[in-house]
């Protein structure tokens, strides 16, 4: 029996399958009255839900769901929990897809436990991939927001000065400032006009912006409402404070800028040099990969290789990250 072309047959056959739900999932956006509706609890006009929206209410109602659509908002995605799953199950058939291909193409014999070994361990990496580009998108936004902060809160405390209302003032910064700054300010406008109270808007934003600096103003401006006082003078001491953080913040990062790399080139360096002689020799790799009864000494060599790898590198992270 030819195993290696049934391996291969059965990953297409679950990628082809999850590209077709992708594809009824995205298929017939709801109309605007529907999308609405949702919100509002009215009735939609469909009398039953699509595929895609019953996928959404079922991953929503988890715990996991929330998270999910939380990390969505904090990097401006603009997909449901439903989607992302189902393109985390997508991205762990293509990458179940790469490793059957080269557990076929270098390895000499097959052997059926080393290649379905490696599919669930393609797979489970490649599921993580996009958890992994969500949560850098939304940590560069993050810093993005929180380098412009400082000028912003600069800019409402000017715009306070001249008369305006703090709304006013956010619809100012929303209109002159650019990136996430404007965008998240644009949306607290947009909610306290559709009727929320501005301290339950400026929560929403620091639930999607988690950034100290932004939850320094906010507390400072929530106090202001219930108990007075000069909110452009505040807001102009916070200004020079986030600057001096952002500052200070700078400053380690570049005093502890060869830690972070020495931690990715040792990370990097084994797992390079491995694909490199696999590629170029797999005969002299393949041992290590070949799982027999009973197994050989090195059978372990990938596992406790992996894991001290892993280990380092986020001993190392933990040593460069200090807070500030």
């Amino acid at each position: 029996m030819n195993y290696p072309i049934i391996l291969i047959g059965l990953v297409v056959c679950i990628a082809i399958g999850l590209l077709i739900v992708v594809r009824l999932l995205t298929k017939g956006a709801p109309n605007v009255d529907d999308r609405l509706a949702q919100f509002t609890g009215g009735a939609t006009t469909e009398e039953t839900p699509d595929l895609r929206t019953r996928v959404d209410a079922a991953v929503t109602k988890t715990e996991r769901g929330s998270r999910i659509a939380r990390d969505l908002a904090r990097a401006d995605l603009k997909l449901t929990a439903g989607e992302f799953v189902l393109l985390k199950l997508a991205g762990a058939a293509a990458m179940a897809g790469v490793v059957a291909w080269l557990s076929v193409r270098f390895m000499g014999e097959f052997n059926l436990m080393a290649s379905f070994g490696g599919l669930i361990l393609g797979a489970a990496i490649g599921s993580f991939f996009p958890d992994i580009y969500v949560k850098m998108r939304a940590k560069s936004r993050v810093t993005k927001f929180n380098n412009s902060l400082a000028d912003t809160t600069a800019m409402l405390a000017s715009s306070l000065r001249s008369g305006y209302s703090l709304l006013q003032s956010m619809d100012l910064v929303s209109r002159e400032g650019s990136g996430p700054v404007a965008s998240e300010f644009r949306r607290v406008v947009q909610e306290v006009g559709l009727g929320l109270s501005t301290e339950a808007a400026l929560a929403n934003l620091l639930r999607r912006v988690p950034s100290d600096d932004l939850d320094l103003m906010i507390t400072a401006i929530n106090i202001q409402h219930e108990v007075g006082g000069n909110l452009a003078s505040i807001l102009e001491s916070i200004a020079h404070t986030i600057r001096e953080r952002v500052r200070i913040k700078g400053e380690i990062r570049t005093l502890t800028a060869q830690g972070r790399i020495s931690g990715y080139v040792i990370t990097a360096l084994p797992v390079g040099l491995a694909i490199f002689m696999t590629v170029i020799n797999p005969g002299f790799m393949m041992p290590i990969f070949t799982w027999g009864l009973p197994p050989k000494a090195w059978c372990c060599l990938p596992v406790t290789s992996g894991a001290m790898i892993i280990a380092g590198y986020f001993a190392i992270m933990k040593i460069v990250d200090i807070d500030v």
